[in-house]
């Protein structure tokens, strides 16, 4: 299925919810894309999480680890390259020059392709809730926490894959214009940071993906993802003060990226 200029049914009423439903249909169709997209974000995050229970009653940090695996994989695969890739060829088919001569305002345009992978986002966070917490592992001190680590990641990592699109030239191209995001991203993990020297994992703390692993780790666990297990853990009350840094984080990034795509964003081949 390819979108054309011609609006379909419903355009002019809701534009962004007719080109969602396009891009969905089209996601939905990419059989390799959905398998990807799923079996991996809900399949690793919850071996790692059994491999690390096995011998042992689940505790808050394992289900913690499990699930800032899981946001990794969803939030870069899962949202920004697929994002990355459907923006920069539907630029290269020239879809998105000509939507823009039909009813959607350009923000429209730039949503509808991060549909796709926030519903599949939602529905791998229930799937992988259900494992952990319907097996043992004890409730997280703060579920909105968690929530916002992950609503928040899908906006950045979506506004990050339209920015990273300015460069890139075609699909194939996304597979090496993707590196520098995703190896930022990486470092943002809990357990690298851990192990970088104090000037490195200081500056690692300030990355996009160090800010939601911090939300997620104080959503489940109750303390960052740096913290020592011997730190006290917070409490519900507790939590909303320590999510101050990392949400100032996420919302300096989503800024950042905001005014870049703003500012930069190609509609065609040609600028």
């Amino acid at each position: 299925m390819t979108i054309t200029a011609t609006p379909p049914t419903g355009f002019r009423r809701r534009p962004l919810r007719s080109l969602a439903r396009a891009e969905y249909l089209q996601f939905r169709r990419n059989k390799t894309l959905v398998y990807t997209a799923t079996v991996f974000p809900i399949g690793l995050p919850l071996a790692l999480y059994f491999v690390s229970r096995r011998d042992t009653e689940p505790t808050a940090a394992m289900a913690a680890t499990a699930f800032e695996l899981f946001a990794l994989l969803a939030l870069l695969f899962m949202q920004y390259y697929s994002v990355l890739s459907m923006v920069t060829t539907r630029r290269g088919e020239g879809v998105l020059k000509r939507l823009r001569t039909g009813e959607a305002a350009d923000w429209e345009i730039q949503t509808a392709p991060g549909v796709p992978g926030a519903l599949v986002t939602l529905f791998c966070t229930v799937v992988v809730a259900a494992v952990i917490y319907g097996t043992g592992a004890p409730a997280p001190v703060n579920p909105f926490a968690i929530v916002l680590a992950l609503a928040g990641g899908i906006v950045l990592f979506t506004l990050l894959a339209l920015a990273t699109s300015v460069v890139t030239k075609n699909a194939e191209a996304a597979q090496i214009t993707s590196l520098p995001v995703m190896t930022i991203a990486m470092l943002g993990l809990g357990s690298i940071r851990g192990m970088l020297p104090d000037r490195l994992a200081a500056l690692a703390d300030w990355t996009p993906f160090a800010a939601v692993s911090d939300l997620v780790f104080l959503g489940a666990a109750g303390r960052p993802a740096t913290g020592s297990a011997d730190d006290p853990v917070l409490d519900f009350a507790g939590t909303f003060t320590a999510l101050g840094r990392p949400f100032a984080t996420l919302a300096i990034w989503t800024v950042l990226a905001l005014v870049l795509t703003r500012r930069s964003f190609r509609w065609d081949d040609r600028g």
